[in-house]
């Protein structure tokens, strides 16, 4: 009889447990209306959740936060936070790049993160090369010293494509020669997603030398889109959530070291293309296009 109460009684409490939600915390250093916006959208696609914001001033040490919590890092400040100790939740770093990461960790992968990579794939962005400017042969890359260990990746990517890397370092800015080198030998500039080289200040110069040129440039980013870059790849926010809603699904030791969102689309500068003699860019044929070279997950 004590047995058959007891498996009643399990019975009657298994909705209440298979329902409970898990604490999802989010941080970063900077509270703003995109990432309230971000959080209600996760709380929205988890409601059995308890899904928070904390800044980061106002956490304590990582090692002080329950051991249970379903942590997500919103900025390189929150990853510097949880790497002042081992102790504490894994946490899923969001909006890093892989320089970014290079910066912090360099080639170490601490077993408590899991880093979603927030620039474009090598290998994506070189297929958006082939797809949009099928007669380019040589890619030209500018490389800083943060950004070099992403060019043997780059050429192995290159490769199957039947593209070839040419790849100038770009020690001083205030020297244009390496720049002006990969204009005048090759077919296509490819940027980076390296802030020491690709940032406002160099915007002008890197668009405006290309387009003297005639030379499309892409990437590194959606914002050197919009100043002017030919195109690029990128996730947004819902790209990001339905990453996010996959992973807080699964148990924190199954979550991969490192990931890439799966869905992505393309975006294009119609004028660019029109000045540089490029047919319109139909953003939706060149998405599935790139997405065809995808690997099979």
């Amino acid at each position: 009889m004590r047995q058959w109460r007891r498996c009643l009684l399990l019975v009657l409490l298994w909705p209440l447990v298979s329902f409970a939600g898990s604490e999802i915390l989010l941080t970063g250093a900077q509270d703003s209306s995109g990432v309230r916006d971000f959080v209600q959208a996760l709380g929205e696609r988890r409601p059995k959740d308890q899904v928070h914001f904390v800044p980061l001033a106002q956490l304590p040490a990582p090692g002080q936060l329950k051991a249970d919590t379903r942590l997500i890092l919103l900025d390189p400040e929150a990853l510097d936070w949880r790497l002042r100790e081992p102790a504490g939740p894994p946490a899923l770093v969001l909006r890093i790049s892989r320089v970014q990461a290079q910066q912090r960790l360099g080639g170490l992968r601490p077993p408590y993160l899991s880093l979603l990579w927030s620039d474009p794939p090598l290998a994506r962005q070189l297929r958006l090369v082939q797809y949009l400017l099928p007669q380019a042969r040589r890619v030209g890359v500018l490389y800083g010293e943060q950004s070099r260990f992403l060019l043997d990746e780059l050429r192995q990517a290159a490769h199957p494509l039947g593209l070839e890397i040419d790849a100038q370092p770009w020690p001083d800015l205030r020297d244009n020669r390496p720049l002006q080198t990969l204009l005048k030998d090759t077919d296509v500039l490819l940027g980076l997603d390296d802030p020491q080289l690709y940032n406002p200040k160099t915007a002008k110069n890197l668009l405006l030398s290309a387009y003297a040129r005639q030379m499309a440039l892409i990437g590194p980013n959606v914002g050197f889109v919009r100043a002017g870059a030919l195109a690029s790849t990128l996730s947004d926010q819902n790209d990001w959530l339905a990453v996010l809603d996959r992973l807080l699904d699964q148990p924190p030791d199954k979550w991969p070291r490192a990931h890439y969102p799966e869905h992505f689309s393309v975006s294009g500068n119609q004028q660019v293309a029109r000045a540089l003699g490029i047919e319109p860019i139909d953003a939706g044929a060149a998405g599935q296009a790139v997405s065809a070279g995808e690997p099979i997950r």
